[in-house]
């Protein structure tokens, strides 16, 4: 699992109320946070919608190949009995992020290894989701859009009333190192159910918090030219969430 988040924020500074909760009477789109003024809200609103547009893309993209993994017998089972493969989408994964970063600001370039990556990204869920009932996946994914939804909600309305999320960086960043350890002691030593419920759990709600950070970070610090960077950083949280979930939620095919 990969997990991602920046490495600061803007200090939201307190304004009068009628300030900090106003709108863009330009645009009439709500003031993002405190103390920015109108040309930068629209010019930040339309950042954060082309950055949720192509997120929206990215998890139509791994619906349907996620999908087709699972649904076409042959495929799921070569896919999950394979350690080869396995390792391979693994390590494309990771290999793939090093020129996504790279030429992040490279249109079409940008899109095109955007593309690439989420296709490795889903091929992955497809086969995470192959090992449970299509039941469970359905369930899961619903729970994971409403609580997605619900957390992107709560962090635009904090962040427009001053609230600063930067404190959990420390918090969030060792936490995700707990949880890549301890999932990489799993592929030696199978956990009890008691084990594997808390490491989903906890997988869980690391996700979730990093969803109200990253919100922030897209909303309050990312350049207006970072729209690889926040798609990434965003559909990573929502896909950890999910399987996360998936994980807490279902049983396992043996």
């Amino acid at each position: 699992m990969w997990g991602m988040a920046g490495t600061g924020v803007r200090v939201l500074t307190a304004l009068p109320c009628d300030v900090q909760y106003g709108y863009d009477v330009e645009t009439g789109d709500g003031l993002l946070y405190p103390g920015i003024d109108a040309t930068d809200n629209a010019l930040r609103w339309g950042f954060v919608r082309k950055v949720y547009g192509i997120v929206s893309i990215q998890l139509l993209l791994t619906t349907i190949v996620a999908a087709t993994v699972m649904s076409v017998p042959r495929l799921h089972h070569v896919l999950a009995q394979s350690l080869a493969a396995n390792i391979l989408l693994m390590v494309l994964s990771v290999v793939l992020m090093i020129p996504l970063f790279v030429y992040k600001d490279q249109h079409p370039l940008n899109l095109a290894l955007l593309g690439l990556w989420t296709a490795v990204m889903s091929t992955t869920v497809g086969v995470a989701c192959s090992f449970y009932q299509p039941a469970i996946v359905l369930e899961a994914l619903a729970l994971t859009t409403t609580v997605v939804l619900a957390l992107t909600a709560y962090s635009f309305w904090a962040t427009a009333r001053g609230v600063d999320f930067s404190p959990m960086i420390p918090l969030l960043g060792a936490s995700l190192w707990v949880l890549i350890i301890w999932g990489l002691i799993q592929m030696f030593w199978r956990p009890g159910p008691v084990a594997s419920t808390v490491f989903a759990l906890l997988g869980a709600l690391v996700f979730a918090a990093y969803l109200v950070l990253d919100t922030q970070l897209l909303v309050t610090r990312l350049g207006l030219d970072d729209y690889i960077w926040g798609s990434v950083m965003l559909y990573l949280d929502i896909l950890n969430l999910f399987l996360y979930i998936l994980r807490l939620l279902g049983e396992r095919r043996d």
